[in-house]
């Protein structure tokens, strides 16, 4: 019974972990961060720790929004599809397209739509130049297909997510970027908070499956076929202090954009850093 508690408690924190990193993150996005702006988010965020603060609600973004359907698809009675889960992106699009969308990603759902979603793929996978969107979006939202698979089998998280971010991405580093982040939030699902964390541990249990799935592509048809195995030995020598992991090494060495290889590999560090 404690344990189903307990995973019951992981699957929260993990959601709503999400939620409040997007509402409280998005007015800050695309600032550049003076020490004046750090003051200011760092004391928003000492006040949320307060049992009588109060504020005004914080919207959520895209990401929230598409992180909701990725739920409800897993969920759904009778089935997940990828199509379904495309279908459910558009609606949702639709409905309230005002929460930060890209362009290109209401690009993707104005031509399922009218398309009738006859291949859930088919538009992400003409943009730019048939290369596809290499963002972090498919990343962002990734967190329950991480959660449904928390007792299956690794490939079958790897399954779901690669159909997942096609709808949207079908760049490889966008869609390794969406494995890495989901691999990590199951890893930390199986973390026993009665032991003490290891970071560097993780980190390569972490590296040993990227390096798998990066080597199970063909490196003649991808120039990038271990560039998140490049990051993250980056991202260990800092974690390890052998480079200084000042603000400016983090940034300069693991980025900062909204590509998801400089990206996800950077919120990994700064997880591990802190936790």
């Amino acid at each position: 019974m404690m344990e189903k508690i307990l995973l019951r408690s992981k699957f929260r924190g993990s959601l709503l972990g999400a939620l409040v990193g997007d509402c409280c993150g998005a007015p800050f996005e695309g600032q550049l961060m003076d020490s004046g702006t750090k003051i200011v988010l760092r004391n928003n965020l000492n006040k949320l720790e307060g049992p009588f603060f109060k504020a005004p609600f914080k919207k959520y973004t895209d990401d929230t929004a598409m992180t909701k359907c990725v739920a409800n698809t897993l969920l759904d009675p009778n089935g997940y599809s990828q199509k379904l889960l495309a279908k459910n992106f558009v609606l949702e699009y639709f409905k309230d397209p005002r929460r930060g969308y890209g362009a290109a990603v209401g690009d993707v759902f104005d031509k399922l739509r009218k398309t009738k979603i006859a291949n859930p793929v088919g538009p992400a996978a003409e943009q730019f130049g048939g290369n596809g969107s290499y963002g972090n979006g498919a990343a962002m939202r990734i967190a329950p297909v991480a959660l449904y698979c928390a007792n299956r089998d690794k490939s079958e998280l790897i399954k779901l997510v690669q159909e997942s971010s096609l709808i949207t991405h079908s760049n490889t580093l966008a869609i390794h970027g969406a494995v890495l982040q989901a691999l990590a939030i199951r890893q930390s699902l199986l973390c026993d908070p009665k032991e003490k964390f290891d970071g560097l541990s993780f980190l390569q249990q972490l590296k040993t499956d990227i390096v798998e799935l990066e080597k199970s592509n063909d490196p003649d048809l991808d120039a990038h076929h271990n560039a998140y195995e490049i990051q993250l030995s980056r991202l260990q020598n800092l974690l390890e202090g052998k480079i200084e992991p000042s603000d400016e090494n983090v940034l300069n060495m693991l980025g900062h954009s909204v590509e998801a290889l400089h990206s996800v590999p950077t919120a990994l560090f700064c997880f591990l850093k802190n936790t």
